[in-house]
């Protein structure tokens, strides 16, 4: 039987990126993210659905993320659902899905009047993350 998990997003940030270490030193951001639905009732009347999704990444797409993301920016996102679980303060079960990013492409302005921004040499500026060698110990690692 095939499986496929992949995600694309397209955002905008509802927060600016939250950067984080493991003890083990790896860098970790969470970015989360707004995605409007727009569409027409059986009665005519436009509405917007909006879904807010927390996008997390790691390593060196994590730092850029951090570095170059704020509130409001929008982004195209790439990645695949993942699930954790954790037991909360209270000892309560905790579980949550969000996207792991594998990409994550900055969409609009790519910098704003006098500042100059070096991602690299690649003409699509398109920033991705090689996944760990060991993504379920770096995930358990997160706790909430």
């Amino acid at each position: 039987m095939a499986n496929l998990n992949k995600v694309f997003l397209i955002g905008n940030l509802t927060k600016d990126p939250e950067l984080r270490y493991t003890p083990q030193g790896s860098p970790v951001t969470t970015l989360r993210i707004a995605v409007n639905r727009n569409f027409r009732t059986k009665g005519g009347e436009n509405k917007r659905e909006t879904c807010f999704v927390n996008i997390i990444s790691w390593g060196n797409l994590a730092e850029i993320c951090n570095q170059y993301l704020q509130k409001g920016k929008a982004v195209f996102v790439e990645g695949r659902l993942q699930s954790r679980n954790w037991q909360d303060s209270q000892g309560k079960s905790r579980s949550v899905i969000e996207v792991r990013a594998e990409r994550v492409q900055f969409l609009g302005p790519k910098t704003e009047p006098g500042v100059e921004v070096d991602l690299g040499s690649e003409p699509d500026l398109e920033l991705g993350e090689p996944e760990p060698e060991s993504s379920q110990a770096e995930d358990s690692q997160l706790g909430a």
